[in-house]
């Protein structure tokens, strides 16, 4: 068995199945019936080097609150039990990540211990995308993954004009470091912490 993850949920407002191969190509099907978030989605897959499919229906009719909320908490539990003991895994990892003028920092922890720090101050702007993804959603997004993964989390907004381009740039990020993270380097079969338990 490779490391792959899978959830389904459902709700009053969402139904959403995730599954992620972390040793994947990045191969990716992504469909949340909000065309921006499917692009943040794809970049994580691709740049992350997974094997990514998002199958969401929500009440876009509403807000698209509740599908973004509810198909990260999903990634981030599929990502999880993806992990399994996380044993060899590199766990740390760290970097700046540049699209034209924005600059993002991200820093994580496969630390099994959820926190997020989110120090991003979004311009002003006009949902993205049609319908439409407001850019605030981008923090609760991450915020939702990172929990439901238990990750650690430390996302810097060094500079940046153009809201896509600050928000494309946190989610590639991310999906770098955590490419980063979950590779096991064979520095060790054991689990990297003191603790013998991530």
């Amino acid at each position: 068995m490779g490391r792959v993850g899978f959830r389904q949920r459902s709700t009053k407002e969402t139904s959403v199945e995730v599954s992620i191969d972390l040793d994947g190509r990045g191969a990716t099907a992504i469909s949340t019936g909000l065309p921006f978030y499917d692009h943040m989605l794809d970049q994580l897959g691709r740049h992350g080097g997974f094997d990514l499919t998002v199958k969401a229906e929500g009440d876009l009719h509403v807000d698209s609150h509740h599908t973004v909320e509810d198909v990260a908490i999903a990634l981030g539990e599929a990502f999880r039990e993806a992990l399994g003991d996380k044993a060899g895994v590199r766990r740390f990892a760290s970097g700046l990540y540049p699209l034209d003028e924005a600059l993002v920092e991200v820093a994580l922890d496969l630390s099994g211990r959820p926190y997020v720090v989110w120090e991003v101050e979004l311009p002003e702007s006009l949902a993205l995308g049609q319908p439409p993804f407001d850019p605030q959603l981008a923090e609760h997004a991450v915020h939702s993954f990172a929990t439901a993964a238990a990750l650690t989390l430390h996302v810097t907004l060094r500079r940046g004009r153009n809201v896509h381009h600050i928000i494309e740039a946190t989610f590639k990020g991310l999906a770098r470091c955590l490419r980063d993270a979950v590779r096991v380097d064979g520095a060790g079969d054991g689990v990297p912490s003191t603790k013998g338990l991530l």
